[in-house]
């Protein structure tokens, strides 16, 4: 039963006194602010002694006074109090002359909060509970207050019962006491502030808030608007302070960092919301090498250390290896199972499809190899030698063991084909390369260690890529002020969609945790990328052209998504469980029940009126 708080404090915390030392790293990575560290002290301006979580046998004979939650009641004898900081049993006085104190423990329901006052003393032999931090002693109470009753509970506040996540979203505040959620926000808060440390009193950052008020900029995420007073006139709520970062650079700050409350009205997924938190970051007078060095660094200091510890330089791949070898620019390089390029084995084929693909520009024919695949997936070809499939017929042997050797095909495996335009046919089998990861892994077969972080940086994207509604226009594959890869920079005034970009992603098994670059300085050229190739209205950006014409130092940054890079840290399923209050899948708050109508007497002022769908409408968006 108590065996979630071995695991949640087990690297937390130690016991020095009646107070406790948080471990934030190892000494060799841990910053000294003096010539010693001072103690947190958890139990200051409160009225309690100590936490629930810290008494031990050195405590024991002492006087404590202690405020929590009631975890749970065992015959009237005996009771679990916990706080943020773990468990302990107090024993229920029996004798007459407590009968008020008694009173108050046995009949205060459970998650009731009380105050208890008492001695610690040790368990009778043979009730120890190893399993428990706190669980050599217990509390003989001597005085109790009931500090507030609690009402009957839509669910118990034990991380093993299942709760749906609506109901978790609709009472986050009960969701919030539970074990998993106090591990997964102490968690984040100690990351930032080693993250804090490294920057400012490390390497000279600055911290510096911009402002979530500003107006609406081309390209990128589509933009959350705020109403202002004046008729017509909106603030945009920035999807992120890049903007801001650069004007701060050519103010001469030379070194920016912010953890930044972002905004983009986009769907939500499991890996996003409206709202979101960034690491940001800008430098100036760096390179890529730069960036990539001080963000490995950063995440080996912050690192936590109940994980395996981060081993830098991280490796690097290029867009066209990524997208080659796993079908995307984000690959989980945890296992195997790349993608194979088998065009030349087919050039001779009779297979009508694979003979028409071959035949148009970029057209190509690929293959991977999905180990004890035949198992649990529907068979494409199969490595026996009756080539279980429809177009096995008019596979010849020697292409079939040509397949064999090129893919290192056993017995039971099976081998996904595809042909096509390369780019598709890659994504496709990268698609398939995770759906199949899964499906093996339900089985029993073990592909991703949950306990291995395999980070990478993917680099040298395009600059722009094709608009999906017309791709004979070009957008910014990461963001307007991306500077090009100086060795294509004449290609721009020629032939743009072949330009490389200084555009970096960091990827953390598979998830996209971090994405800069370096940017253009230039006025000119940030000028003729906006009106030229993007076909961008430049006085959009008028503000930001002006402070690039006077004296803007060269410069780059990055942003990691601190919400992606805590669930990966933790295990979580969705960024929802790493955020305090999130919103739902649709961009809810279920809690408040927001958004929420506003009257026409409330609107007025902001000149806007609202034209509200039909009954079809609304049924439909139900």
């Amino acid at each position: 039963m108590f065996c979630w708080l071995s695991r949640l404090f087990r690297d937390l915390s130690r016991s020095t006194g009646r107070t406790t030392q948080p471990i934030w790293g190892s000494l060799s990575r841990s910053l000294i602010l003096s010539s010693q560290r001072s103690i947190p002290e958890l139990s200051s301006f409160v009225a309690r002694t100590n936490t629930c979580g810290e008494l031990r046998s050195s405590h024991l004979g002492q006087e404590v006074t202690l405020c929590g939650w009631i975890q749970y009641r065992r015959q009237n004898i005996f009771l679990v109090l916990r706080d943020f900081h773990g468990l302990v049993q107090v024993v229920i006085p029996q004798d007459e002359s407590a009968a008020s104190v008694k009173k108050i423990l046995c009949e205060a329901p459970v998650e009731s909060v009380v105050q208890v006052s008492g001695t610690v003393i040790s368990r009778p032999p043979g009730q120890e509970n190893p399993k428990m931090p706190t669980g050599e002693i217990e509390i003989k109470v001597k005085t109790a207050k009931l500090l507030n009753s609690c009402k009957k509970l839509p669910f118990e506040i034990k991380d093993f019962v299942k709760k749906t996540e609506t109901l978790r979203l609709q009472y986050r505040y009960l969701d919030l006491r539970g074990a998993q959620m106090q591990y997964n926000l102490r968690l984040r808060s100690q990351m930032v502030m080693k993250m804090r440390e490294y920057l400012c009193n490390l390497h000279g950052f600055v911290d510096i808030e911009t402002p979530t008020l500003f107006k609406r900029t081309p390209g990128g995420a589509k933009e959350f608007v705020v109403p202002s007073r004046e008729p017509g006139k909106f603030y945009s709520l920035p999807q992120s302070p890049q903007q801001f970062k650069q004007l701060l650079m050519v103010g001469g700050l030379d070194r920016y960092f912010q953890v930044a409350r972002c905004y983009r009205d986009e769907g939500s997924r499991p890996d996003r919301q409206p709202e979101f938190t960034q690491i940001d970051i800008e430098m100036s007078f760096v390179d890529q090498t730069g960036i990539q060095s001080l963000i490995e660094g950063l995440l080996q200091y912050s690192w936590p250390s109940d994980k395996d510890p981060v081993m830098v330089p991280f490796p690097s791949m290029t867009f066209a290896e990524a997208l080659a070898n796993y079908g995307t620019d984000k690959p989980d390089t945890r296992f195997g199972m790349k993608i194979v390029d088998i065009s030349d084995m087919f050039r001779n084929t009779e297979i009508g499809y694979l003979q028409d693909a071959l035949s148009k520009p970029q057209g190509t024919i690929k293959a991977i190899c999905i180990p004890e695949g035949a198992e649990v997936l529907p068979v494409f070809l199969r490595a026996n030698r009756s080539w279980n499939s429809p177009v096995a017929k008019f596979i010849m042997e020697e292409q079939g063991l040509g397949l064999i050797r090129l893919l290192e095909i056993q017995e039971e495996d099976v081998v996904l084909v595809t042909a096509g335009e390369n780019k598709k046919a890659c994504s496709l089998l990268g698609k398939l390369r995770l759906e199949c990861a899964d499906l093996l892994e339900a089985r029993g077969v073990v592909l991703r260690d949950p306990a291995l972080f395999s980070f990478l940086w993917v680099v040298d994207f395009p600059l722009f890529l094709p608009k999906e509604e017309n791709p004979q226009e070009l957008e910014s594959a990461h963001h307007p002020f991306t500077a090009p890869h100086p060795s294509d920079i004449h290609l721009l005034y020629t032939e743009p969609q072949k330009v490389r970009s200084q555009h970096y992603d960091l990827v953390l098994n598979g998830s996209e945790v971090g994405g800069g670059s370096i940017r253009i300085h230039n006025a000119e050229l940030q000028r003729y990328v906006l009106a030229a190739v993007l076909k961008e209205d430049v006085k959009l950006l008028s503000h930001l052209l002006q402070a690039l014409d006077y004296g803007a130092p060269p410069h780059g940054g990055i942003a990691l998504g601190l919400d992606r890079l805590m669930c990966l840290v933790t295990g979580a399923p969705s960024i929802r469980d790493v955020i305090a209050f999130p919103k739902s899948f649709r961009g809810h708050d279920l809690m408040s029940n927001a958004p929420d109508s506003i009257t026409p007497e409330e609107l007025k002022p902001y000149h806007i009126q609202v034209s509200w769908p039909t009954d079809s409408a609304k049924k439909r968006a139900r």
